[in-house]
């Protein structure tokens, strides 16, 4: 009997089975649902590898939001950093650049050396207008590939933009701070609302006593609203100080959590001090990953700088949990000269100098390896 037959003669079986009245449908369901799945061929079914190459195919055809669906799939699937950055690149030619930047991020948590993940996000932070951002990544890229042509024109155009915005903003300071100085000439040339006259010699030797004497009784009268000025300003800042540490602020759960942050208290030391004190110092591997960037390996460092007489154990324990993160070899690897000589310098001056402890000395002997300080 052929296989047909033998099917067709089980369906027949099943219908005269079914005249029942009493027939209990539930009994045979499990047989009914391994039945119809293998009506479905493993082929039809999409896997990620797939998904991606119609993505890619949508891209060439310039079809970006199908090729972002593909993609997304992909991803959805099974999360890779190639499927991040192509999708990421996807958006960049949409012009939707905070998601093409937050997937590349996404791509090099996955792997941190991958070089277009870097050029990709350097673009969008281009456009996004974080310059200096935008450089850092380019310039880790061409660490990682310094041959590359396509990373050394994408730095050199974003460092010109950025330099091209401080001369900009200099200028316009400038600019500012002259209009305050001829404002102030003009408020000069009035006292009380009357103008002032020029004084002929004779009158000016006769007033020159009297202007004196005017001056020191002034400046008898001045000096305790200086005083209490100085001490005012004293007293607002330890205000701020006192608010900033009572500030409760919400621990990151991810590198791009910390970074955006971080960045968002930029010249505020009291706020990203606080800021790393509510992660514990055992957390810093998790949290990073794959995703420490040389700028904020050294940030970190730096923070922890300025309490590390104060608290000593807690900033030894964050130096020993930084060397724990899983791409902190290869960020002291490349390091420039500049930054391991800033590294020195904390190291010397304040980490490893004649006042540190014993006990903290020996663990700092040790960090001192793994950091790989070149003097």
């Amino acid at each position: 009997m052929r296989p047909q037959d033998s099917h067709q003669e089980k369906l027949k079986t099943r219908d005269l089975g079914t005249s029942s009245g009493n027939y209990d449908y539930s009994r045979n369901l499990d047989s009914i649902n391994t039945m119809s799945s293998s009506f479905i061929s493993e082929d039809s079914l999409p896997d990620a590898a797939s998904e991606k190459e119609l993505g890619n195919e949508y891209f060439k055809q310039k079809k970006f939001r199908e090729a972002i669906d593909c993609y997304s799939r992909s991803i959805a699937l099974s999360p890779s950093a190639v499927a991040y950055a192509n999708r990421a690149m996807a958006y960049i030619k949409i012009k939707s650049f905070q998601e093409a930047e937050d997937d590349c991020t996404e791509a090099l948590n996955l792997d941190d050396r991958y070089i277009k993940a870097y050029s990709r996000r350097a673009t969008a932070r281009k456009e996004l207008g974080k310059l200096k951002e935008s450089i850092e990544d380019a310039e880790f890229a061409l660490r990682l590939e310094p041959q590359n042509q396509e990373i050394k024109k994408q730095y050199t155009e974003a460092k010109s933009l950025y330099d091209k915005t401080i001369l900009q903003k200099a200028s316009g300071a400038q600019e500012n701070s002259v209009q305050e100085m001829r404002k102030v000439g003009k408020l000069d040339t009035k006292v009380n609302g009357q103008s002032i006259q020029p004084v002929s010699s004779s009158a000016q030797i006769t007033e020159m006593t009297a202007v004196q004497d005017h001056t020191k009784r002034n400046n008898t009268t001045r000096n305790p609203e200086v005083k209490a000025s100085v001490q005012e300003l004293a007293s607002r800042a330890a205000s701020r100080v006192k608010a900033v540490a009572a500030e409760k602020i919400t621990p990151p759960n991810s590198a791009y959590q910390f970074e955006v942050s971080w960045r968002g208290f930029s010249g505020d030391n009291a706020r990203q001090t606080s800021l790393l004190k509510a992660i514990s110092p055992s957390a810093l591997p998790q949290i990073f990953k794959n995703a420490l960037t040389v700028p904020i390996l050294l940030d970190i460092i730096k923070c922890v700088a300025t309490f590390f007489v104060e608290e000593m154990d807690l900033a030894v324990n964050y130096l020993e949990n930084l060397t724990r993160v899983p791409r902190f070899d290869t960020l002291i690897m490349f390091l420039s000269s500049s930054d391991n000589a800033d590294l020195v310098k904390i190291w010397d001056e304040v980490f490893h100098n004649e006042a540190t402890p014993f006990e903290y000395a020996e663990k700092l002997d040790n960090l001192h390896t793994k950091y790989c300080l070149k003097r």
